[in-house]
């Protein structure tokens, strides 16, 4: 039994939804964070002393933090499939995996916020701009690399796709225009036809 507590609002939470669920695991999850609250109580605290979500416990671990989430499971579950156990195509995806979290979603995290969590009547159309100025070269840079790969790691499916996945989800549900990118179009079709990927990419933003 895999435990998570987060809500599914959270890409960070969706990210370890959708490993779990190519992985064919048996999750119990429980909503928390946000309008859920329990992040702030003595019992999280003392298993996650962020106060953040996703916080798992499986088989006498708990994890927080996403993308590790994300490997460890892939590690435990699918040595030399979703966790390659070749050396450079293992960290080829690391390197994707870490892009996600320090480049790509703080690039296009003001946009979403402004979209998706503030009322229409108090955004700030500037950071809209900003965002969307920051974060279209990176997509630039992620459909220039999959124009030569079926994947981000290589020719199959990994962990890699998952993080970066959920992230453009994200990005490419919100109500503004965006360039054609037709590698990066064709990928992640590709990740939305995954059946562990349903109630993940196929989910309005919250």
């Amino acid at each position: 039994m895999l435990r998570l507590w987060g809500r599914t609002s959270s890409i960070n939470v969706r990210k370890v939804v959708w490993a779990a669920q190519e992985l064919s695991l048996e999750l119990q999850r429980t909503d928390a964070g946000g309008q859920f609250g329990l992040v702030r109580e003595a019992q999280f605290l003392s298993l996650n002393p962020n106060g953040l979500v996703p916080l798992i416990e499986n088989e006498g671990t708990t994890l927080w933090e996403s993308n590790t989430i994300v490997r460890y499971l892939c590690a435990r579950h699918a040595p030399g499939d979703l966790y390659p156990e070749d050396l450079p195509t293992r960290f080829l995806a690391e390197q994707w995996m870490d892009w996600q979290q320090t480049t790509l979603n703080p690039a296009g995290r003001d946009a979403f916020l402004q979209w998706v969590r503030t009322p229409a009547a108090q955004r700030d159309p500037a950071a809209i701009a900003r965002s969307v100025a920051a974060t279209e070269p990176l997509m630039e840079l992620l459909d220039a690399h999959l124009a030569r790969h079926a994947y981000l790691a290589g020719d199959r499916f990994t962990m890699a796709d998952i993080p970066v996945g959920c992230e453009i989800h994200r990005w490419w549900g919100l109500p503004q225009d965006r360039p054609a990118r037709p590698h990066l179009e064709r990928w992640f079709a590709a990740l939305r036809a995954r059946s562990g990927a349903l109630g993940v990419l196929d989910q309005p933003l919250a």
